[in-house]
């Protein structure tokens, strides 16, 4: 099928493919992704929804700018492997992106069709084709610019110090990630299950940089084995720090300190990096909860519970003290965790949690909850409702209320500043910090947000971090 042969009011009565995934009753018993991607004849149908407007205002949605009419186009004309390229000009992870990230709240929410019908299933379509290309081993380094003698340090391998390394090697720099962890990534390794992002998928964009010449130095703590006044003091030209928001936060409430009480972090950390779901292969220590509560209402809220059902639970509670409608989670991500048989006590929050002689959590008791007035988010306040207290019994606690900024680094810099949140202050539209060469974007700088947000901050970060390279150069040729 293509678009070609349809008249646009033609196009608009094709339904919006549906992804093939994995059965909720079996899947609760591996850590299989369960979306199986689109099948070719599924990606044509979808690509022939595409009305081709003139204005395309689905560009302008993503944050990286993603030419789709684009890259729909060439699907159509069944060059898979020339759409995955067509999208790699802007974006350097389309095969995580087409998974994680929110199209339905960027660019797929302005798609034209929306206005009447559903909108094209983008994110579907820059999975399709990023896999194609991988899967067919038809992946092609892009050009690499003549060498300019500079060198930049990237702090943190996540989305948006992968991205700064990806168009940065592009335009002819010399570039090394470092990463504090044995695996390159970020939270795209430790902080998303292995059902919603296989790790395979993460490592093959890390080698893809790498045979462009990106260099990997893992297992590197810079804050500790070398400050960022150290990196510029052995050669660096320019850092970019991209440490992400990796400090969990609790609700310091009585018994937190329980056995039995995990951060998110720390949780999600076992089970897809150290790969305690993968035992016996793996002997990653883990607790293994029959009832299991996570508190929040996020996508990590989400990977949490889902996670503990496959780790056995019998009951996998979400416990969330606002109601459904204001959950920040990805509608997906809530819809998957429904199937899977999650169960979902709303306006309800934690006031203390209940220990054994062994110090181990039993229990947790709840106040009920009700809305109030719109806060500083703009959802609506969740008050307590007095006398409504009532206990559920568990035995795993997992807390999933956000994350704060890395501090190591902001400590260990001098001139660096930072917000009353622990966040890397910077310019928004270059992503300089206050101290000259050192550029910031990501989580350290929003705090939790999203894949495709790293990674705009990640590329315009690497724009502004080669004028200022360039601009160097020239005045070094004017002086000499």
């Amino acid at each position: 099928m293509g678009n070609q042969k349809l008249e646009k009011k033609d196009r608009m009565k094709i339904p919006r493919a549906t992804m093939p995934e994995q059965d909720p009753r079996e899947r609760i018993k591996n850590f299989s992704e369960v979306p199986f991607g689109l099948t070719e004849e599924l990606a044509l149908t979808e690509a022939a929804r595409c009305l081709e407007c003139a204005k395309a205002p689905c560009i302008a949605g993503c944050p990286v700018e993603v030419d789709i009419p684009g890259f729909i186009e060439l699907i159509l004309d069944r060059d898979y492997a020339a759409a995955a390229r067509k999208i790699k000009e802007t974006n350097s992870l389309p095969a995580i992106c087409g998974r994680v990230c929110p199209q339905e709240e960027q660019c797929e929410v302005v798609c034209i069709l929306a206005k009447k019908f559903k909108p094209v299933a983008i994110g579907y379509l820059e999975r399709f084709v990023a896999d194609y290309e991988r899967n067919n081993d038809l992946v092609e380094l892009p050009p690499i610019a003549p060498l300019t003698g500079f060198k930049v340090a990237v702090v943190g391998s996540g989305p948006a110090g992968l991205t700064v390394a990806g168009d940065l090697i592009k335009l002819g720099h010399q570039v090394t990630i470092f990463e504090a962890l044995h695996k390159t990534g970020g939270v795209l390794v430790y902080g998303i299950p292995e059902f919603r992002l296989p790790k395979r998928i993460v490592q093959a964009e890390c080698d893809y940089l790498a045979s462009m010449g990106v260099e990997f130095r893992k297992s590197t703590v810079i804050g500790k084995s070398d400050t960022i006044d150290e990196l510029f003091e052995i050669g660096y030209d320019a850092i970019f720090i991209g440490t992400g928001a990796g400090l969990p936060n609790f609700m310091g409430i009585p018994g937190e300190n329980l056995i039995g009480i995990y951060s998110s972090n720390e949780y999600l950390t076992r089970s897809n990096l150290m790969r305690a779901f993968d035992f016996p292969n793996y002997d990653t220590p883990i607790i293994h909860g029959r009832n299991v509560a996570v508190l929040g209402g996020g996508n990590t809220a989400m990977d949490s519970v889902r996670t503990a059902l496959r780790l056995g639970a019998e009951n996998a509670y979400i416990v969330y003290r606002r109601s459904e409608a204001e959950m920040p989670a990805r509608a997906e991500e809530i819809h998957h965790a429904m199937e899977e048989g999650v169960q979902f006590h709303m306006l309800t929050n934690p006031v203390r949690f209940i220990g054994d002689d062994e110090g181990k959590v039993t229990a947790m008791e709840c106040i009920k909850m009700k809305l109030g007035e719109p806060d500083d988010s703009g959802r609506r306040r969740p008050v307590p409702i007095e006398g409504s207290n009532f206990v559920m019994n568990v035995d795993l606690v997992v807390v999933a209320i956000g994350n704060s900024s890395n501090p190591l680094i902001p400590r260990t810099t001098p001139g660096l500043e930072t917000n009353r949140w622990g966040n890397i202050i910077v310019d928004p539209e270059t992503m300089l910090s206050s101290r000259q060469g050192v550029y910031a974007g990501g989580d350290i700088v929003t705090g939790g947000a999203t894949v495709i947000l790293a990674a705009g901050a990640g590329k315009k970060a690497a724009k502004a971090m080669h004028q200022y390279l360039m601009a160097r150069k020239d005045s070094l040729v004017a002086g000499s």
